[in-house]
């Protein structure tokens, strides 16, 4: 049993360290293949033995997506409030859902359905003898087959969706992980109650502190409108449009161990600009030609099943990098452009991406145009790496036609990791991670363009404006083994900053240590950086950078200033570091808008 179904009173600090004792005692009573490590108190890296070989090029990912469709109907119907007596868990009333339903707003929702769940039979690495069929957890679409990443959505501003999510995971499973979920949308612009708070968890026998009751399912209303709808007279500003997003799993506590079990899959929102359309808006490439890859770092034991740590405050550095799912798979393109929305799904490692030849000595550029969810101001030509910390997401496009057919190109990370802590050093050629194919010419001609304007930017308010605007100060350090905030640990039921529905602030952030970095994500809207300083010398913001962001590097010894806007709808939000373990061992706070 989850300790954290516990009541307690605000303030009560004691249920993080009961959850550990009991996760402890748990996984000690099971025969699970994984490293067990008491905390530690001075931060230092585990060893582990390296994960078996693997046979590269032997998986082969599907050569285009097919995003899931929508039902026409849900069994029991979506209610404005709760359903406990059909299962639901005991979520808040949909926000605001009655005046932002009506036709011309966001519209009747689209109705779609994710059941988490476990596969028992997942492949990593084919028929690789030192990697056998194991299970993973992931999310199931309306068809039978449980994938990770799970089902893709095609999402478009002014259409709403109620998205159902079951929890439908063994709740006496063997090994790491917790079978309660929350699905956070990164970083939809989402009401409190459908934004998967880590205390929003939920099975059929438990609940979390801020549920009032558990449950088999969820119902997430994502309004997919514009942030500052009510600012704009509710019409909602297109500037704050996003367009790569992915869902994944929140629990408090042990986030890093269920996404690592595949907890994650991507969604995709479209408008009158980043129209899904080629002959249409900004036509950039679309359709087959827009594809998302996921990247995440996993350790595997000696007899090749993928471990974890979740006790140890380091974590545990993957060796392994898995690409939608499998070890070093190859995709087959065609001799055209495409978008490559990439994706850091974590828990841990940094990359830096190259596009090579099989012969390791030219790198090739590519142009970069979105930064996180959010397409730039304008390209980024001629790019030959790009750097994704965990939660970061990078859009780039790919012209395949500049090769002959049959050309072999590979995408490798030159970054270099040896501990959880933070990156090392670039060093070429690097570690191959996929392998593209352009085994095929292009079926009809290529009406994709990457033009010289994207999406622009809202202008800063001036510096008189931002001179009076409050600033709060969130200090990220590491004490008595512990991550926290300001000195304090994450308590779901106790908000650290209460912020005016509607107002604009400077958030601060502070790394007062030189032995790791931080990728903080602040959940709900999307911000600008305003400066950054390291040891108190000012230091350039760099271009990819300078457009809306929601997760914000905070490197060694630096201070970060980011411009942020609270708009629209009220409630319970989070603000974390997104290396997961430093988030599941309590580097979070909770916000309140009110």
């Amino acid at each position: 049993m989850r300790k954290d179904s516990i009541q307690r009173e605000p303030g009560d600090s004691t249920v993080s360290g009961t959850r550990r004792t009991w996760l402890k005692a748990s996984i000690a009573a099971t025969a699970a293949p994984m490293v067990l490590t008491p905390s530690k108190t001075s931060a230092q890296p585990t060893p582990l033995p390296p994960s078996p070989p693997t046979t590269p090029w032997i998986e082969e990912l599907p050569t285009q997506i097919t995003p899931l469709s929508p039902l026409a109907s849900l069994s029991p119907s979506p209610s404005l409030t709760a359903n406990l007596v059909d299962g639901e868990c005991g979520r808040g009333e949909h926000q605001r859902y009655a005046d932002l339903t009506l036709p011309g707003v966001v519209g009747t929702p689209l109705l779609y359905q994710l059941t988490a769940k476990e596969n028992p039979l997942w492949q990593f690495n084919g028929n690789n003898p030192y990697y056998p069929p194991q299970p993973i957890w992931g999310y199931e679409g309306h068809t039978p087959g449980v994938t990770t990443p799970g089902p893709t959505i095609y999402a478009r501003y002014g259409q709403s969706i109620i998205c159902r999510i079951r929890n439908e995971l063994p709740q006496n499973h063997i090994g790491f992980g917790s079978p309660e979920i929350t699905t956070h949308l990164h970083n939809m612009h989402t009401p409190s109650e459908s934004d998967g708070f880590a205390a929003d968890f939920y099975s059929a026998t438990q609940r979390g502190l801020t549920l009032s009751a558990p449950g088999t399912f969820n119902d997430h209303f994502y309004p997919n409108l514009y942030a500052g709808f009510d600012e704009s007279g509710g019409i909602g500003d297109s500037r704050e449009a996003l367009g790569s997003l992915f869902y994944h799993d929140h629990t408090d506590g042990v986030t890093a161990p269920n996404v690592l079990k595949g907890l994650f899959g991507r969604y995709m929102i479209f408008d009158h600009l980043d129209t899904g359309d080629e002959t249409t808006g900004l036509k950039l490439p679309s359709g087959a030609y827009d594809y998302p890859l996921s990247f995440s770092d996993k350790r595997f034991d000696s007899g090749g099943r993928l471990t974890f740590d979740e006790l140890n405050p380091e974590g545990v550095l993957g060796d392994k990098i898995v690409v939608n799912g499998k070890i070093e798979p190859v995709l087959r393109v065609a001799r055209r452009k495409y978008r490559l929305r990439l994706l850091n799904v974590g828990p841990t490692r940094f990359y830096e991406f190259a596009l090579q030849n099989t012969g390791a000595n030219i790198v090739y550029p590519y142009t970069q145009i979105a930064s996180d969810g959010n397409l730039l101001p304008a390209p980024i030509q001629n790019v030959l790496r790009v750097r994704l910390a965990p939660a970061e997401r990078v859009d780039i496009v790919v012209d395949f036609s500049r090769f002959p057919l049959n050309t072999t190109l590979y995408l490798v990370n030159q970054l270099t990791q040896v501990d959880t802590r933070r990156p090392a050093v670039l060093q070429a050629p690097g570690t191959r991670v996929l392998k593209f194919i352009i085994d095929r010419p292009a079926p009809t001609p290529d009406l994709s363009v990457v033009p010289s304007a994207l999406r622009p930017l809202r202008d800063l308010p001036s510096a008189a404006q931002l001179a009076a605007l409050p600033v709060r100060t969130f200090v990220f350090q590491r004490n008595s083994g512990m991550w926290n905030v300001n000195g304090e640990f994450f308590d779901p039921l106790t908000p650290r900053a209460t912020v005016p529905m509607g107002a604009t602030e400077i958030w601060e952030f502070v790394n007062p240590d030189n032995g790791w970095q931080h990728p903080i994500h602040v959940h709900f809207e999307e911000g600008r950086i305003l400066s950054k300083s390291v040891n108190g010398v000012n230091q350039p913001i760099p271009v990819n950078e300078r457009g809306r962001k929601d997760v914000f590097i905070v490197g060694e010894l630096m201070t970060m200033r980011v411009l942020l806007r609270f708009r629209d709808f009220k409630g319970k939000y989070a603000m974390h570091c997104h290396n997961l373990t430093h988030e599941d061992h309590a580097m979070m706070i909770r916000y309140d808008i009110v």
